[in-house]
């Protein structure tokens, strides 16, 4: 089994050496190289971002306007939300790694189908907690499923020598982020008919990927082998080095959570409304969609996994900066929003080198046969990061101090997590 999995994941005992300098190549070139399978799960992601954010993002207003609840009971529907998606990501590694990408991924569509669709007939508190969690638990099975296999996938087009595995994973990106600048977009063309079309809409998005996974997701994809023994858990929690790709990950992710909390204050401050807000959104995707691979390439011939890490969040901790440095001069409007948007554009680019770099790194530091567990534990561990993270940036923030005191520290933090990659490159030991 080991040579199995060996001749698509080969061992590293030594720090990876820098992939050769491929020749540049455009998008539709580097689509063109993916493996029909890799373009599978590329538009899978595209479409999983189109039909969850078509909904989601309208979902709080809904609930508080047309069902009618108070606003600690909305908060409280989408941290269940957050939960059931993030909390349970390594509950759906686990599930791929023993049944494997297809079972696991289609009975993830078919939970959102049904959540969804619950969701747009649900008029009572109870229904709508039950089709938030049926929704959440959706993205806990198929996301582990869909970024492990491309992770390993990506790893076995390196070993061919078409270049870094950061470009299939930034193609990724892209196409996660494109689908969530056109979902809201379409959410909102169809909620000029009711939130319950939107729902529906979102709902066949799903039922698309279903008859697609369907009729091309191979029954057994070559190289990957289902685990049936027990155990990874604790190997998982032995491995130091990749807990501590997982924290570094996990401040990348607060840092990222404050597009929705401290920046939206900084805005209200500067502009007198949040209305500029979803203008910085709309940058930060553009920025994605078109830098995105440029980024990932000029990176991939420049830096290793770790040090490309270490800029990013180097660049996210300055975004922070440049804020607390002008909130002394108090300026406002036009003016005003200007660290805001740098803090958007640093934040973005820091994002472009960290996300690529660490889902590549995962498999050198996966335990044989369980990536799936370990690609959902990087996002469990960095959502229980992120749940503590915002509690404690909720009471920095209104906690009196001088302007620039959060923002400073909030810059401390991606700084200081540069300190917590591991050294060297390398595949975890396989458990005893």
């Amino acid at each position: 089994m080991t040579d199995r999995i060996s001749r698509v994941l080969p061992r590293r005992s030594s720090p990876t050496p820098k992939a050769p300098r491929a020749p540049r190549e455009s998008t539709w070139r580097l689509w063109k190289d993916l493996s029909p399978l890799l373009r599978l799960l590329i538009l899978t992601q595209l479409a999983f971002n189109i039909g969850f954010y078509a909904v989601l993002p309208f979902l709080a207003e809904h609930l508080g306007t047309a069902i009618g609840m108070a606003g600690w009971l909305v908060g409280f529907v989408l941290g269940l939300r957050t939960f059931s998606q993030q909390g349970l990501f390594v509950v759906g590694g686990w599930l791929v790694d023993r049944w494997g990408v297809r079972p696991v991924v289609l009975a993830g569509c078919v939970l959102r189908v049904a959540g969804f669709a619950w969701l747009g007939y649900a008029a009572a508190s109870w229904a709508v907690i039950g089709a938030v969690l049926v929704i959440g638990f959706a993205a806990a099975l198929f996301s582990p499923a869909v970024e492990s296999e491309v992770a390993r996938q990506a790893v076995a087009w390196e070993e061919e020598g078409h270049g870094p595995r950061t470009r299939v994973l930034a193609l990724f990106s892209v196409a996660g982020q494109a689908g969530a600048f056109v979902g809201p977009l379409l959410g909102a063309l169809l909620l000029a008919v009711d939130f319950r079309t939107a729902c529906l809409a979102g709902a066949a998005v799903f039922v698309l990927v279903l008859a697609g996974h369907l009729w091309l997701m191979p029954q057994h994809i070559p190289g990957r082998v289902r685990v049936r023994k027990g155990g990874g858990a604790r190997v998982l929690l032995r491995n130091r080095r990749f807990l501590a790709l997982c924290c570094a990950y996990g401040t990348y992710l607060l840092a990222y959570n404050q597009l929705y909390l401290a920046l939206p204050d900084e805005v209200q401050r500067a502009a007198g409304s949040q209305a500029p807000l979803s203008w910085l959104f709309a940058l930060s995707s553009v920025l994605v969609v078109f830098a995105q691979l440029p980024v990932t390439r000029w990176a991939g011939d420049r830096l290793d996994l770790r040090r490309s890490m270490a800029a990013g969040l180097l660049l996210i901790a300055s975004g922070f900066a440049v804020v607390a440095a002008a909130r002394p001069a108090g300026w406002t409007g036009t003016a005003g929003l200007l660290p805001a948007a740098g803090f958007v554009v640093l934040l973005t680019v820091g994002q472009m080198l960290v996300v690529p770099a660490a889902r590549a790194w995962v498999p050198d530091l996966a335990e044989e046969g369980r990536l799936g567990l370990y690609m959902g534990a990087l996002s469990s561990v960095s959502g229980l990061i992120v749940l503590v993270g915002s509690a404690a940036t909720g009471s920095l923030l209104d906690s009196g101090l001088p302007a620039a005191v959060p923002w400073l520290v909030l810059a401390a933090v991606p700084a200081l997590a540069v300190a917590l990659l591991p050294r060297r490159e390398g595949r975890a030991a396989p458990a005893a």
